[in-house]
């Protein structure tokens, strides 16, 4: 009788127990619930477009203004933001030396391509969006009292990816730098080869090697600037055949993403893998030079070049 009596107090002890934890529960539910309400009526900040950046590095705020004069690099943590196509030849050429040539060489739809909308349409939202005509900007101009050929990719316009217009563009750049006894500097920042394009992106490879063969049979200096990220294509081609290759800090350099190697090799690939300071220690880049002081190290390339050549 008295285990009888014990099982039962504690069966009411284990209910009332069940009982008030469900309550508390219920209860903090409530709360919880409410303060995600209220803070859903909160209204977000607001940050008028362009004239703030946050760092996706350090997650700082920084003032456009500020960013610009330190050449859109992150005066807290040293974070490189990508430099838009006309700041970056702002930077390396003289001003009102710059002579763009090739502006008319636009992308078409050879192929009808189509995925979640039309190619066409992509390439009209880029145009409109970053006020450029494609992923690069070639021309001539000077960098202080020397004549050179210069083409800049732009992330922006659709990854920096090469597409036939691209490549066409890089071509008849370093077929007037041969023709005229010119040096050139390119500076990559791509994603690749254009999908969207099939082949005859990828074609452009073949042809530009081709080119710079020649260029290079000329006795003509070739520097590449390897700026984040230069992947894919651009890698597997012009990239990677500068008599000189020079990348900026910390920058993303590689061929397939680390994560497509991991899961192929099965095996997790160290931090570091694809930065640049790796390719330097490895051999695939012979200098880093920061932003800051590449227009002078570019300089005195181009200049010890001309006097040998001399």
């Amino acid at each position: 009788m008295d285990n009888l009596l014990y099982n039962i107090n504690n069966d009411n002890i284990i209910k009332e127990f069940q009982r008030v934890i469900k309550k508390k529960v219920k209860l903090n539910s409530i709360k919880v619930t409410n303060k995600l309400h209220n803070l859903k009526q909160t209204k977000p900040l607001q940050v008028k477009q362009g004239l703030w950046f946050i760092c996706p590095c350090c997650e700082n705020t920084l003032p456009r203004a500020q960013l610009e004069r330190n050449l859109y690099i992150c005066m807290c943590c040293n974070y490189y933001f990508p430099l838009p196509s006309i700041k970056r030849i702002n930077q390396i050429v003289e001003p009102n030396t710059w002579n763009p040539i090739n502006n008319n060489l636009i992308s078409t739809d050879p192929l009808g391509f189509c995925d979640i909308k039309l190619y066409n349409s992509r390439l009209e939202e880029n145009k409109v969006k970053n006020n450029l005509q494609e992923a690069v900007e070639t021309g001539i101009g000077l960098i202080n009292d020397i004549t050179f050929a210069c083409a800049v990719m732009d992330f922006r316009f659709m990854g920096g990816s090469m597409g036939s217009a691209v490549g066409e563009k890089i071509t008849r750049l370093i077929e007037q730098a041969t023709m005229y006894k010119l040096p050139i500097v390119i500076f990559c920042a791509s994603g690749g080869a254009r999908m969207q394009e099939g082949i005859l992106s990828l074609m452009q490879m073949a042809k530009i090697a081709s080119v710079l063969a020649k260029h290079k049979n000329a006795g003509l200096l070739y520097i590449s600037v390897l700026t984040s990220p230069t992947t894919g294509g651009v890698t597997a081609s012009f990239g990677m055949l500068g008599d000189i290759i020079i990348a900026e800090p910390k920058a993303v350099v590689a061929f397939a993403g680390k994560r497509v190697i991991e899961q192929t090799i099965k095996q997790k690939l160290p931090p570091d893998f694809q930065i640049a300071e790796l390719l330097w220690k490895k051999g695939f880049v012979d200098l880093i030079v920061p932003r800051i002081e590449l227009k002078y190290k570019l300089y005195q390339l181009l200049k010890l070049h001309c006097q040998i050549a001399l």
